[in-house]
C-alpha cells in the first residue's frame, strides 16, 4: 500500500519523511508531541480498568462511542468532510471499525473486568506487529526474514515471562488472558484487512463511520449479553471522560499530526514503550505491582516487537488503540 496517503480506512496512515529542504515547516510543538502521545495512550489502559470496575465493559464502550460521536458532530458539521463515494468503501470502513472498536476494545475491556492487569493486556496487544509479520506473507505478499522470526520468538518469550512473573504475586486470570488474546487477534485482523482493502479517506469521516459501527454493534451486545447497571461514581465518570477526550480525540489527533509531519518511524518506536509505560502508570494509579522479572519480560518483548516492525513504512492502526 502506498505510503503517501493522507489517511487510511482507519483514519491513520504512514507518510514519507519530511524533505530536508523544508525544515522550517516543522512546528515547534512536534518536539513534545511524541512524549505527550505516549503518556495519553498508555494512560488509557489503567484508566479503562478503573472504569470497567464500575460498569459492564461493553456498556462502558457503548457510552464511550456515543459520547465521541456527540463530540464529533459539530466538527463534522463545520468541516463537512467528503464521504466515501463507493459502497464498497463504506463496507471496508465498517469492517475495520467493527474489528477495532467492537472486537479489539471489547476484548480489552472484558479482560480488565475479568481481572487481567493493565500492563499485561498492554503487552499482549502490543504483539500485534509480530502476528501481522507472520500472516502478511500469505495474505498481502510481504516477505518475512530471519530477523522477524527472531523478533517473534523474543516477543512471545517476553510475554510469557511477564505472565509468569505476575503469577508469583497474584492469581492469573485465564479468562482475562484469553480476552487479551482475543483483542490481539482483533487488531491483527483489522491491520491485515486494511493492508489488503484500505482506502484513502478523510480522518474525520473515517473515525465517524468507525465509531458509529462500534456504537451500533456494542449496543445490541450490551442489551442481549451485558448488564445495564451502572455504579455512578466520580472515578467512573472521570475514566469515561478521559477515554473520550484524552484517548479517542486528543491522542488520535496527535498521532495523525505526527505521521503527517513525517514522523511515522518515530511514532512506531513509541509503541514499544507503551506496555512498560502502561504498567508504570497502573502501579501509580491502581497499585498494580509488577515484579522485577516482569520488567525483564517487558524489555525482551519490546526488543522482539522492534525487530519485527519495519524501520520505514509502518502501518499504524489504534493498535494499541487504547485503553
Amino acid at each position: 500500500m502506498s505510503v503517501n496517503k493522507e489517511a487510511s480506512s482507519t483514519g491513520i496512515a504512514p507518510s514519507e519523511s519530511t524533505p530536508l529542504s523544508t525544515p522550517l515547516s516543522t512546528p515547534v510543538w512536534l518536539g513534545v508531541a511524541p512524549g505527550l502521545f505516549l503518556l495519553l495512550w498508555s494512560l488509557g489502559f489503567p484508566v479503562a480498568k478503573i472504569g470497567t470496575s464500575y460498569v459492564d465493559p461493553i456498556l462502558f464502550l457503548t457510552l464511550r462511542y456515543a459520547l465521541v460521536l456527540i463530540v464529533l458532530a459539530p466538527l463534522i458539521l463545520w468541516l463537512r468532510p467528503p464521504l466515501p463515494k463507493r459502497r464498497i468503501d463504506w463496507l471496508h470502513l465498517t469492517v475495520v471499525g467493527i474489528l477495532i472498536q467492537t472486537i479489539y476494545f471489547g476484548f480489552c475491556y472484558t479482560a480488565f473486568a475479568l481481572g487481567a492487569s493493565a500492563g499485561t493486556v498492554a503487552l499482549v496487544v502490543s504483539l500485534q506487529p509480530i502476528l501481522v509479520a507472520l500472516f502478511a506473507p500469505a495474505l498481502v505478499g510481504e516477505f518475512i526474514g530471519l530477523k522477524r522470526w527472531i523478533g517473534f520468538v523474543l516477543g512471545l518469550a517476553g510475554a510469557v515471562i511477564v505472565i509468569l512473573g505476575r503469577s508469583t504475586i497474584e492469581a492469573t486470570s485465564l479468562l482475562g488472558l484469553a480476552s487479551a488474546v482475543g483483542a490481539l487477534l482483533g487488531m491483527t485482523t483489522a491491520t491485515l484487512y486494511e493492508k489488503r482493502f484500505g482506502v484513502t479517506q478523510h480522518p474525520v469521516t473515517a473515525n465517524a463511520i468507525q465509531y458509529t459501527a462500534g456504537l451500533l454493534t456494542t449496543l445490541p451486545l450490551t442489551i442481549v449479553f451485558g448488564s445495564l447497571h451502572i455504579t455512578w461514581a466520580g472515578e467512573m465518570l472521570a475514566s469515561l471522560a478521559y477515554l473520550v477526550i484524552g484517548n479517542s480525540l486528543i491522542a488520535i489527533t496527535l498521532l495523525l499530526a505526527m505521521i503527517r509531519h513525517g514522523e511515522a518511524s518515530r511514532v512506531s518506536a513509541l509503541f514499544y514503550l507503551v506496555p512498560p509505560c502502561a504498567a508504570l502508570l497502573a502501579w501509580l494509579l491502581i497499585d498494580e505491582e509488577m515484579p522485577p522479572i516482569a520488567w525483564v519480560g517487558m524489555a525482551v518483548a519490546a526488543i522482539g516487537v522492534a525487530l519485527v516492525s519495519p524501520r520505514r513504512q509502518k502501518r499504524l492502526v489504534p493498535t494499541q488503540r487504547q485503553g
